[in-house]
This record gives C-alpha cells, sequence and structure tokens, in this order.
C-alpha cells in the first residue's frame, strides 16, 4: 500500500476525532464557497461543489452553514471572499516530497506559514516543477468496509465501478480506496450509489507515483510536520510521497 493510502486513512480517521474543531469546519466550508463561486451554485449540475457538500456533511457540518457557503460562493448572499489556490512544493524530513495545497485570502501569509512549518521540521521550500512530477491528479473515493452492519467485499465494489473507468481498489486496513482519473470520478461515484454503496469521501487528490519508506523515527517526523501544515487556516491539503508498514504504523499508533 502507498503512503498516499495509508495517510489517507490516517486523516480520515483525524479527521472523524476533529469534527468538532472549527478549523476544519472552516476548511470544508471555504471548499463549498470555492465550488459554489467556480461550477454554481446548484449541486445537481455542480459534481464538485456535490461532493464538497457530501464530505461536509459527513463531517457533522450543519446543514445552516453549508447553505450559507453556497449562497456567498454563488452570489446569492454578500459575503464571500476572493479565495485563490497555491501550490507550495518542498521537501520534509528523510527527503519526503510534498505538495501543499492552499486556499488564501493572503499568498504572503500563506508562504510564511508554509515555510516556517517546512523549516522547523528539518525540511524545505522546493521550486516549482521540483517535486510536482512525483505526482498524478487522480480521483479517489475512500469507503467503509462495513456497511449497514455487513462487511463490503472488493468484489461487490469492483462489480459496481468498472464500467465506470476505476482503475484500482486499494485495501486502506479500516477502509477501500478505488482510484480513477480525475475525469471519471464522478461517473465511479455514481456508479457507488446506484449500487447502494455509501462513500465517505469523494475528490480529485494527488497521488504519489514513487514512495520513501519510512521507520517509525520518520514517520513521526513526517507526521509532525502534516499537522504543523494542517494546522494552518490557509492549507487545504498536504500530499506527500512516504511509505509506512503496517508494523511501523502500529509503533507509530502506541
Amino acid at each position: 500500500m502507498s503512503g498516499h493510502s495509508k495517510w489517507a486513512t490516517t486523516k480520515h480517521q483525524k479527521a472523524a476525532k476533529d469534527a468538532k474543531r472549527s478549523k476544519v469546519f472552516a476548511k470544508l466550508i471555504k471548499n463549498i464557497e470555492v465550488a459554489a463561486r467556480t461550477g454554481g451554485g446548484d449541486p445537481a449540475g455542480n459534481p464538485t461543489l456535490y461532493d464538497a457538500i457530501q464530505k461536509a456533511k459527513k463531517t457533522s457540518v450543519p446543514n445552516e452553514n453549508i447553505d450559507r457557503a453556497v449562497k456567498r460562493g454563488s452570489g446569492a448572499e454578500a459575503g464571500g471572499s476572493d479565495w485563490q489556490t497555491i501550490m507550495y512544493e518542498g521537501y520534509g524530513p528523510g527527503g519526503v516530497a510534498f505538495l501543499v495545497e492552499c486556499l488564501t485570502d493572503n499568498k504572503n501569509r500563506a508562504a510564511m506559514e508554509v515555510r516556517t512549518a517546512l523549516t522547523r521540521s528539518g525540511g524545505s521550500l522546493a521550486d516549482p516543477g521540483s517535486v510536482a512530477y512525483l505526482f498524478s491528479r487522480k480521483g479517489v473515493v475512500l469507503l467503509d468496509k462495513t456497511q449497514d452492519g455487513r462487511a463490503l467485499s472488493e468484489d461487490a465494489i469492483l462489480d459496481a465501478v468498472l464500467d465506470a473507468g476505476a482503475e484500482e481498489v486499494n485495501d486502506n486496513g479500516e477502509t477501500w480506496e478505488v482510484v480513477s482519473e480525475p475525469t471519471d470520478l464522478v461517473a465511479v461515484r455514481t456508479a457507488l450509489q446506484d449500487a447502494g454503496i455509501d462513500y465517505e469521501s469523494a475528490e480529485a487528490q494527488f497521488v504519489p507515483s514513487t514512495q520513501i519508506e519510512l521507520d517509525v523515527d520518520g514517520a513521526k517526523k513526517v507526521f509532525k510536520l502534516i499537522d504543523a501544515l494542517e494546522d494552518s487556516d490557509d492549507v487545504q491539503n498536504v500530499y506527500a510521497n512516504f511509505d509506512v508498514s503496517d508494523e511501523t504504523m502500529e509503533l507509530v499508533d502506541a
């Protein structure tokens, strides 16, 4: 399993534990606002907005907050911010490559916070393009392995998504991960829904093509850096090309 997959699972578990934190809510709301501004306020005609709303609901963001974000983003209500997407590239502990996706209204602040988090962890910012080539943009859908009290099998998932463009199904421990091209993400998500299979999240992500194997000390340092980056209000997503064995992950959790 790739480091991407393990961290996706870890982030999923972390998000569930941190669901009441206002910072988590704020980032989900920001995603909704930007999606509505970019593609309109109707989820039926804006798949990105639909998935952003579903992710927010899964994390228990109140419907009232979601509705207001859609209205701000679509222009139906005043108060929307001029969010800009910026991607920073860098290296962390052990030479692990990082892509840091920011959504900010202050580029100078975002750059400073990303640089500070990296340098304090022994890493550094990198020139544009020096890290990005190690990642590919993919559609990623996460599914709970237990649905309605029953185990969800890999065969059931494959039957649902193969004709929709899915490339692979990965076992992430407590979750299944379905990977596709970003252009097939909506078709894969819809195929799962049509098959009566619930999903936790569906979004385009940057998936590493190669991984660096980490020991316990290295994994702890990388996770600490990711936490520091995600603590910034401007940082929306963090991607890194590490790999951690199940045995090492157990030691880290302990």
